[in-house]
């Protein structure tokens, strides 16, 4: 079971571990990790999953479809670099001990 490892705001960290094949999203809203809403389910229709992905996490991820670029323009906190929506990261061996920081607001 690969492990995540989700940063507050504040510095704080969460680790969970997650099911081979979920989505970060998926993980975390079933944990009850606040800073991660999902209101879509994980349809990539609303960015409020949106997270920072830390390096060297971003360069292992599959590049963004044409449907999380467009969600990305409509996060609540900045986009950068490193965003992605954790619906869209789906869990594998190859990603334990993923590392995001979570941004200060998803609505």
């Amino acid at each position: 079971m690969p492990v995540v490892h989700l940063i507050q705001p504040d510095g704080a960290e969460v680790r969970l571990q997650a099911a081979e094949g979920k989505s970060l999203m998926e993980t975390a809203v079933g944990a009850g990790v606040q800073g991660i809403v999902g209101e879509c389910g994980g349809s990539a229709m609303c960015a409020t999953c949106h997270v920072y992905v830390e390096e060297p996490w971003l360069a292992r991820l599959p590049a963004p479809l044409e449907t999380e670029l467009e969600m990305l323009e409509c996060t609540a906190s900045e986009r950068r670099p490193n965003s992605r929506l954790s619906c869209q990261i789906k869990l594998s061996a190859g990603l334990d001990g993923i590392t995001v920081r979570l941004p200060e607001s998803q609505q």
